[in-house]
């Protein structure tokens, strides 16, 4: 950066700023978990030998931090996509299944918001489709905060619920399906969208709002012909801001289908074939005849799945870096992971 004429070159400087102010960031992270990592030994020694119990409780919660605060800065460290550092959208749509699958798909999206409050993200509720008798049909989430999409990435897919149903009068096991997706907020893109391929609906909001929101039809529902992809927003209180964020919201699915066609169309001139993650069933949350929740890719399981509903998803977001990293390789069988408590 010190080179003559560096700064001439405003895409290249502002991306070395950028590099720059993360590495700093890291660096400051690291030696203030180094310097908190070495008064807690110090602590400890000097507890022990005064065998004061108190003072090693106190010590044992401070570790406790520290030890979550490493896990979150070492999957930080593991980010190395486009748009992990973006804020996101989330859009949850239960899957067939009736009112058990409408009632998963609420389940999730309090799963998601009690996972965006333990990071520290801003999740905000665009829109929500009520179910007919329980749950919902479908909601979005806008998810901001530092690495927001790269935390969620992972997620998409669809997820499987199997329990006793509390709406079957027989109190039978039921297997319900519910569909997540995910994409990055693109700030700024050269997307040329023809407004002949677009069919945009306004409807009365059926959601939380305050009274303007629900006696006026201010929510916008946009879909894109060609491909079918439907943006919805009613979370704003005019009908232009809506249809201003559902815009946004159509234009990251485009974008990130268009990155998707371009992958596959590589991986086929290579000779490859994935797995396709949109249809494939990611993860599974038993809670009858046992209980466990086990992620199907990374092989990654629990039995506390009442903490993973309550938003507990940090070994599963470090597992999925984990495994999608260039070059990993998944040398343990299957099921010999260590579930995390």
């Amino acid at each position: 950066m010190s080179v003559p004429g560096f700064w001439e070159h405003r895409e290249v400087s502002a991306e070395a700023a950028r590099t720059l102010e993360r590495q700093r960031g890291l660096l400051a992270r690291l030696r203030t978990a180094e310097q908190e990592l070495g008064e807690i030994e110090v602590l400890y020694g000097m507890a022990v030998e005064a065998g004061d119990e108190a003072e090693l409780g106190s010590l044992g919660r401070r570790a406790a931090a520290l030890d979550g605060a490493l896990r979150r800065f070492r999957i930080e460290l593991m980010f190395s996509g486009e748009h992990d550092a973006s804020d996101c959208y989330m859009s949850i749509n239960a899957g067939a299944g009736g009112t058990d699958s409408q009632d998963w798909a609420e389940m999730l999206l309090r799963m998601y918001g009690r996972f965006c409050e333990r990071m520290g993200f801003s999740a905000a509720l665009l829109e929500v489709s009520a179910g007919d008798t329980a749950g919902i049909r479908s909601a979005t989430l806008e998810v901001k905060g530092k690495y927001a999409y790269g935390n969620l990435k992972g997620e998409a897919g669809v997820h499987r619920l199997v329990r006793l149903s509390p709406y079957d009068a027989a109190h039978r096991r039921h297997t319900s399906f519910a569909a997540v997706s995910v994409v990055p907020e693109i700030a700024e893109v050269a997307l040329e969208i023809d407004p002949k391929d677009l069919r945009i609906d306004t409807y009365r909001s059926s959601g939380a709002g305050g009274q303007h929101v629900n006696v006026t039809d201010s929510a916008v529902r946009i879909t894109h012909l060609p491909t079918g992809i439907v943006a919805c927003c009613q979370n704003e209180r005019s009908q232009h801001q809506n249809k201003e964020t559902a815009m946004r919201i159509l234009t990251a699915h485009l974008v990130e289908r268009l990155a998707k066609e371009r992958a596959e169309r590589l991986d086929e001139l290579q000779g490859e074939r994935k797995e396709n993650e949109w249809g494939s069933q990611i993860r599974s949350y038993v809670l009858h005849p046992y209980r466990l929740a086990k992620d199907h890719r990374t092989l990654l399981e629990t039995g506390n799945v009442d903490d993973v509903l309550d938003g507990n998803l940090v070994p599963f977001v470090e597992a999925y870096l984990q495994t999608s990293a260039p070059g990993y390789r998944q040398s343990r069988p299957a099921g010999s992971e260590g579930c995390h408590s």
